[in-house]
């Protein structure tokens, strides 16, 4: 791994998201503390000599665009909400789009997704960016393969992320590669995040996505539900429980809560695995046992299709008070 300085360019703007901005900035400064010869050096860039961020906070920036001058490793752009990120006009984005040129990766926190779009940068490429931003993306630019679920997604030398604070783990994603994972680690640990989120986790719980029903039986089921998932929780036994016809309550239960109820089933079971694998140390046999899952593998399966990560490596990754045992499968 290279040992020369990185230079990280953090480009703001009117309105910006300021965590958008510090988390970043952040996790590179702690990632380069006591480097010799190594490490990063962080520079903020804007259209003007003070941006004024979305909370009031301002921001005086190492240079302006028209006098930014030298080699840029890493580009990162920030976001902030639809009517100022979409204020920025067109001399940001030029630069934008010649700066990126020069760069060895380019990177969005959160809406920065689009002003990547804006100046052609996200062609043909895969994207996110904040959850409830991400079909106005795929809408107005279609060219983008829009990935609606992942906490931050690489396409070749682009790097985008989710919301406001997946920027954080976007930045340590790219510590580790230029670092190693004991480096990223350390700064997790440093910042106190609790958790060092990859790519590929879910940007929100499917569980907690699903809507209340406004039905009193649905939604009272919905209740037992979660403090049965190791019942038998078939669409027939469901049905029965709620005095209807199988067909008629796969129905109702779908226009209740826009999901059916085999859908909805494994998504609580997979919050409640999640929760127990961050902060138990049961077993991941008896975690699936619990869970409804039945089997290990049944369990892993429903893993890999919704989060793509194993029990055991989601664990690794994410358990926040205890130690993951290797027997434990």
């Amino acid at each position: 791994m290279s040992t020369a300085p990185h230079r990280v360019v953090i480009v703001a703007f009117d309105g910006v998201q300021a965590l958008d901005v510090t988390g970043p900035s952040d996790v590179f400064d702690f990632a380069g503390r006591g480097r010799p010869g190594g490490g990063y050096e962080i520079e903020v860039v804007a259209p003007a000599p003070v941006v004024t961020t979305s909370s009031g906070v301002r921001i005086v920036p190492h240079a302006t665009i028209d006098r930014f001058r030298g080699r840029i490793d890493t580009l990162i752009v920030a976001g902030a909400t639809g009517e100022r990120r979409d204020a920025v006009d067109e001399e940001l984005i030029s630069w934008l789009r010649g700066a990126s040129r020069r760069a060895r990766r380019t990177a969005s926190v959160c809406t920065g997704a689009f002003l990547l779009a804006r100046a052609g940068i996200l062609d043909g490429r895969k994207a996110t960016t904040h959850w409830a931003a991400c079909d106005d993306l795929a809408r107005r630019y279609p060219e983008i393969t829009v990935l609606p679920d992942p906490i931050h997604v690489r396409d070749g030398d682009v790097y985008t992320s989710a919301g406001v604070s997946a920027g954080i783990d976007l930045s340590l994603a790219l510590v580790e590669e230029d670092l190693g994972a004991q480096a990223a680690l350390h700064v997790a640990r440093e910042l106190v995040l609790f958790v060092r989120r990859p790519g590929g986790q879910t940007q929100f719980s499917r569980g907690l996505a699903a809507q209340a029903a406004s039905r009193p039986s649905i939604r009272e089921l919905q209740d037992w539900i979660t403090d049965h998932l190791d019942h038998d929780l078939s669409v027939t036994a469901l049905a029965a429980r709620a005095l209807m016809s199988p067909r008629n309550f796969a129905r109702v239960f779908a226009a209740e809560t826009g999901s059916t109820p085999a859908a909805y089933v494994e998504a609580m079971r997979l919050e409640r695995a999640r929760m127990l694998l961050e902060g138990s140390e049961e077993r991941i046999e008896e975690i699936a046992r619990q869970c409804g899952f039945g089997t290990v593998e049944t369990l892993r399966r429903s893993f890999a299709r919704h989060l793509h990560v194993s029990p055991h490596g989601y664990r690794q990754r994410f358990a926040t008070a205890v130690p993951f045992s290797p027997a434990a499968g």
